[in-house]
């Protein structure tokens, strides 16, 4: 590796550092993106972006969580994928390919549509993912949404009032779960969801882009409320559109804080 150009942006203060790799080569190890998303040591964020040439899109995302771990979608980094590169982009991820369009302050990305049989999630076992039939001291029988990465949403009276820093971590790695979670806890009032996620190899977060996606779809599911719905989350608001058997749409802004340079080989 080399020194190269970075960019750092952030969908409602869910930050990322973007690479564009598509013309140099760019070979990059978990211990190294934890070593540049580090806040203190590093350049810091939630995720790092890598982009690479695809065969079957305009560009592939890679996405590297904070603790080096690989995830298939990011919500919010797809939003300032797509304003980064402009007009329409076809963004090729390890959860599928979807679809970006630039607007004026941020962008609106199809997010494909959502899965909700429990191999899909995936489970453990078998069973109904609409209202499973498990729970976590006061959060029962919640329901699971894969939306290009898996999602356990708990339906709470106040979200404010969950644990979220203890149980979170607890839900995130319990064997029901092969491929770990990501935890959302919601509450509705006035038809707006409102929402707190505990991101799987980030922790509490701003905001995440595929939680409040996978939110909202269980939320219509569940006769809660109407497409389109507005998802508040710490950093900013969302809004989602989604019909049974239809593609998922969301919405919102991004903003670009800055670029850099950096000597990749210093983070080796």
């Amino acid at each position: 590796m080399t020194t190269g150009r970075f960019h750092k942006m952030h969908g409602l203060g869910n930050d990322f550092v973007i690479i564009d790799a598509r013309e140099t080569e760019m070979n990059l190890s978990s211990a190294i993106a934890t070593a540049i998303a580090d806040r203190r040591s590093g350049i810091g964020c939630d995720q790092l972006i890598v982009l690479r040439p695809s065969s079957v899109a305009d560009v592939r995302m890679q996405i590297f969580n904070a603790d080096g771990s690989e995830v298939e979608a990011c919500g919010n980094a797809s939003r300032c994928v797509a304003k980064l590169i402009g007009d329409e982009t076809r963004i090729e991820t390890a959860g599928g390919i979807i679809t970006g369009h630039a607007t004026e302050d941020g962008a609106i990305v199809d997010m494909g549509k959502p899965r909700f049989e429990w191999q899909s999630i995936p489970l453990a076992y078998a069973m109904d993912t609409l209202s499973m039939p498990v729970g976590w001291e006061d959060l029962q029988n919640p329901a699971t949404v894969n939306v290009g990465n898996p999602h356990v949403i708990f339906f709470v009276d106040d979200s404010d009032g969950v644990e979220l820093e203890r149980l979170g971590p607890m839900i995130e790695v319990d064997p029901l779960f092969p491929d770990k979670v990501n935890v959302n806890i919601a509450h509705i009032a006035d038809g707006i969801i409102h929402l707190r996620v505990w991101e799987r190899g980030v922790g509490l977060t701003r905001a995440c882009g595929t939680g409040a996606c996978a939110t909202a779809v269980a939320a219509i599911r569940r006769g809660m409320v109407n497409s389109p719905v507005q998802v508040n989350l710490p950093g900013g608001s969302l809004t989602i559109s989604w019909q049974e058997g239809e593609h998922i749409q969301m919405q919102g802004p991004t903003t670009y804080v800055f670029s850099g340079e950096a000597d990749w080989d210093r983070f080796g």
